[in-house]
């Protein structure tokens, strides 16, 4: 009759563990989505990219033989001055654009030699607005910047890369 008493009591134990762990169970994958759709609107507020949904543009990939570039050699940029210096800064630079040839607007607009006036304003526009220091530290930003100036004065995104090939701050 023991033996049969505890194997009760252990049927019953069991039985009252496997009903606990699916209450856990239930309790904690509720919070889990609660918590995952949270994090997804902060990161969606402050424009995080975590990767899972669509809805970011991706930058999209030009094969090399669709590529052409486009050089605008030895451009001298006064820099702007920080408070405490007196020296005058300059940036001697040369910028390349590399466009994609396949693009619906490349024919209307890639000839850029046509309007280098116009982007060299923008250039000089935006690197003049950096500190020596700062343009050292941050030419990819100085970059992205251009990109963004050039793209939105022709609006459109067939010039998809500008590079600083070479470039000399004194």
């Amino acid at each position: 009759m023991k033996k049969n008493l505890i194997s009760i009591v252990i049927l019953a134990l069991l039985i009252v563990n496997v009903v606990l762990s699916a209450v856990t169970l239930i309790s904690v994958t509720g919070t889990n989505k609660k918590t995952a759709a949270l994090v997804g609107d902060i990161a969606a507020a402050i424009s995080i990219d975590l990767g899972e949904d669509g809805s970011e543009e991706e930058q999209e990939t030009v094969p090399m033989s669709d590529v052409v570039t486009y050089d605008i050699a030895d451009l001298t940029i006064p820099l702007e001055s920080t408070d405490g210096d007196t020296a005058n800064h300059v940036a001697v630079i040369t910028v390349t654009f590399s466009m994609n040839s396949k693009d619906k607007d490349y024919k209307a607009y890639g000839d850029l030699s046509t309007r280098e006036s116009l982007i060299k304003g923008e250039i000089n526009d935006v690197v003049s607005s950096y500190t020596l220091e700062d343009i050292k530290v941050s030419s990819s930003e100085v970059e992205q910047q251009i990109l963004e100036r050039v793209q939105k004065m022709f609006d459109s995104k067939f010039i998809f890369n500008v590079t600083l090939s070479s470039a000399l701050y004194q």
